[in-house]
């Protein structure tokens, strides 16, 4: 059998990193990019390497079914609801990386296997991705009353969709702090960040605990957690050890990126498209893809 064949709406700095990490995967095969300026960089570097281009937006891609079995979203949540109905009701797959959040939010090491059926699967948020594991250590160890995490990313590394996007992030990623990392409450703070030269995307994770005296084995849970992330996310790491002070516990993140099309400094992206492709293999892997 073939791999699952892939078309990634959105032609910007999203959708093309997620190209060249589609083309590494062992279960998808990129097939068509979708965008709407037929003058993008993301338009030209799929032509280059042999890719189908259309440039019509989500009805030109609608209208060639048989270009793909599974589609990334990378454009905005406005858009999503269209590209969601029309790919839906071809039958094919949804992943989306926008914050609509119409579909389940997944994190890929907390809750995929329980959503790897699902028409449309929601990627959460980078704060998300990066932050809800570690919500989701804690919990499982101690009760988590209260998280709340401050993502903060270089400000080179928020293109217009991200930009678009600010006031989404923050209301997706505190639900999805509650709904998969199992917090009773949860708040999400964006900062971008304009020094030169650009920083890498650090993440802080505060939570309210309602088990105390359990140092330990909430320590072994997060090294754990970050190992997980790791499988898929290599540039994911602490930067230092947790920090416990009565019922608080903070924990301090840094995620560099692979440097496939972003610069390194851009984990806030680059955990995004890791995260979705990982999503699309487990995907594939399901429906008995063999290659």
């Amino acid at each position: 059998m073939v791999k699952l064949k892939v078309a990634i709406l959105g032609s910007g700095n999203i959708g093309t990193d997620l190209m060249y990490k589609i083309e590494r995967s062992d279960y998808l095969k990129m097939s068509v990019m979708v965008g709407i300026d037929e003058n993008s960089e993301g338009i030209a570097r799929a032509k280059s390497r042999g890719y189908e281009v259309i440039t019509t937006g989500i009805d030109g891609l609608i209208a060639r079914p048989e270009l793909f079995d599974i589609v990334f979203d990378a454009t905005t949540a406005k858009a999503h609801q269209e590209h969601s109905e029309k790919v839906i009701a071809l039958g094919k797959k949804m992943v989306d990386l926008t914050p609509a959040a119409i579909g389940p939010f997944v994190v890929p090491c907390v809750n995929l296997e329980q959503y790897i059926t699902s028409d449309n699967v929601n990627m959460v948020t980078c704060g998300g991705q990066a932050t809800i594991p570690i919500v989701y250590a804690i919990n499982r160890i101690a009760d988590v009353e209260y998280a709340e995490i401050v993502a903060t990313v270089a400000s080179k590394s928020a293109g217009q969709g991200t930009r678009a996007n600010i006031d989404e992030f923050t209301r997706t990623t505190a639900q999805a702090i509650a709904q998969v990392g199992g917090a009773d409450r949860g708040k999400a703070i964006i900062i971008l960040n304009p020094a030169e030269p650009p920083i890498m995307m650090r993440d802080t994770v505060h939570v309210l605990v309602r088990k105390q005296n359990q140092e330990l084995e909430i320590l072994h849970s997060i090294e754990q957690i970050v190992k997980d992330v790791q499988q898929y996310v290599p540039g994911y790491r602490m930067t230092s050890p947790p920090v416990f002070e009565g019922n608080k516990v903070s924990v301090f993140l840094e995620v560099e990126g692979a440097g496939d099309f972003f610069p390194s400094y851009s984990g806030n992206l680059d955990i995004m498209t890791a995260a979705a492709v990982q999503v699309g293999n487990e995907i594939a892997k399901q429906q008995n893809v063999v290659v």
